[in-house]
């Protein structure tokens, strides 16, 4: 998921390395070259996404930045459950994947492309990217229904969901289940971003007499929209692919159920395989295990020891946990602390 600070450097640097080198006259051959340079050292990237960072090299800083929060915001929802996001945000832009279509990959899309879009509207907001900015069309109108005139400089949502499907979606090539399985997910994810976002307003008037009100659509917290998926993957839904009646190819989702060809809903999170228990490292789905990992053994939770650990035992350790505490503000101008030290045990999984 993270974008290299090397490659960050030299997507910030080589075009003004660029003007120095030789001048106004070849800025854009310089910058086609960067861009290639950048694009062809980013990992996991498909040909399209490659083609898609050759034309766009500016957007490259936000999607690695969307990628990044996606990838924290999952394994903050999944820290104390066996499978906690961890191979994700390794080695390239979308790390390693599950190689299964569980309900855990279909968490790791939606939250994946929900960071890109959110990114990427965040950066228009900014001024951090050239073909952005507020959303034009929430300037100046005002609504008679409710009684208020949009202002302020609205989140382009619209701009920053049609680039993360763009950009998300280029992955999904072939035509079956896992393709059709992705693209639902990612597009749930961007769905749940878009009915999230807020709106904030503003009275004018005589001591605040609210004659006037203005109005403009921010962004929320990531953190809610990672909230609301994993209440998603709570209730996701195992489908199967129906093929074309005149093509080889998997032509839509259904669920997986006896009762004819009922779609899944277009705010269901969908999934082809059942999860393994990731107990253990398994190659072949993509499992890393939790041999290791911490657990807590007197909690009812997922991370108890004798779940995590599945039965394998657990080792106990001590620490001690040093930080200062009792800090007081002198006139003027000291802070004096003093140090506080706990011992703490902690235990991880055989």
């Amino acid at each position: 998921m993270r974008v290299t600070l090397s490659l960050l450097h030299l997507c910030r640097t080589l075009p003004y390395i660029g003007l120095v080198l030789c001048g106004d006259g070849c800025v854009s051959s310089v910058l086609a070259l960067g861009a290639s340079i950048i694009c062809s050292k980013m990992a996991g990237l498909a040909p399209r996404q490659r083609a898609f960072c050759q034309i766009r090299p500016d957007a490259m800083v936000a999607i690695g930045t969307g990628a990044r929060i996606g990838t924290e915001e999952c394994q903050h929802q999944f820290q104390h459950s066996r499978w906690n996001c961890s191979a994700l945000g390794e080695k390239t832009l979308f790390g390693q994947e599950l190689n299964i279509g569980c309900r855990e990959m279909a968490f790791s899309y939606a939250i994946l492309s929900a960071g890109i879009a959110y990114a990427i509207i965040s950066a228009c907001n900014h001024g951090n990217l050239t073909d952005c900015g507020c959303d034009q069309e929430k300037i100046g109108y005002y609504d008679k229904g409710k009684g208020w005139r949009w202002g302020g400089c609205s989140a382009d949502v619209a701009h920053g969901i049609r680039f993360s499907q763009e950009f998300v979606d280029a992955r999904e090539v072939k035509r079956n289940a896992r393709t059709l399985m992705n693209l639902h997910n990612n597009h749930v994810g961007r769905q749940m971003l878009e009915k999230n976002v807020r709106l904030e307003c503003k009275c004018h008037g005589v001591s605040g007499s609210c004659t006037l009100k203005t109005c403009w659509v921010t962004l929320p917290n990531f953190r809610e929209i990672g909230f609301v998926l994993k209440e998603r993957y709570e209730q996701a839904v195992m489908v199967e692919a129906v093929r074309g009646r005149r093509q080889m190819q998997a032509a839509f989702l259904k669920l997986k159920t006896t009762h004819g060809y009922r779609k899944p809903a277009a705010t269901d999170l969908v999934y082809i395989d059942r999860s393994p228990s990731f107990c253990e490292e398994e190659p072949a789905t993509g499992s890393l295990g939790t041999q290791g990992r911490m657990c807590n053994r007197t909690s009812p939770q997922a991370d108890n020891c004798e779940l995590m650990c599945c039965g394998r035992g657990y080792n106990t350790f001590q620490y001690t946990h040093v930080w200062q505490c009792d800090c007081k503000f002198h006139w003027c101008c000291r802070v004096t602390c003093s140090t506080c030290t706990e011992q703490i045990h902690a235990y991880t999984c055989n």
